[in-house]
């Protein structure tokens, strides 16, 4: 297990950390199995989507915002509602298979840490299994 921290500049966004989990599958000595990415946060999440096009970030948000945009009838005190709602849909865990210690991921796919209420310090758990 590594854990690895990615610092968020702004109050939404998605950050690709795929060189940083391909290190620590790497560093794990892990020839075929599964990588488990898990982000222990209420705000935040991880996702797999194109790394190609950097505008499919901003549509991911744009979507976002739309299923889940701020609304008066929200009571959590922090005023964070629509933040918790889209690490819900969005998840906080992620499984990519392993093999000969890569991850096996689609040509144009990445992995990406979605924050939903920065900026803030956000740890990610990077668990590689063999299998």
């Amino acid at each position: 297990m590594e854990q690895i921290g990615v610092s968020t500049t702004g109050h939404q966004g998605f950050y690709d950390i795929t060189a940083q989990v391909q290190q620590a599958v790497a560093n794990s000595g892990v020839q075929e199995g599964i990588c488990l990415v898990f982000c222990p946060h209420t705000t935040a999440g991880v996702t797999l989507n194109e790394n190609w096009d950097p505008a499919v970030r901003q549509d991911m948000g744009v979507g976002l915002d739309a299923i889940s945009p701020p609304r008066s009838q929200y009571r959590h005190g922090e005023d964070n509602s629509p933040a918790h709602i889209k690490c819900s849909l969005v998840g906080a865990s992620q499984c990519v298979p392993i093999s000969a210690s890569r991850l096996l991921l689609g040509r144009w796919q990445g992995i990406y840490l979605a924050e939903f209420d920065g900026p803030r310090r956000r740890q990610i758990i990077i668990t590689a299994l063999a299998g």
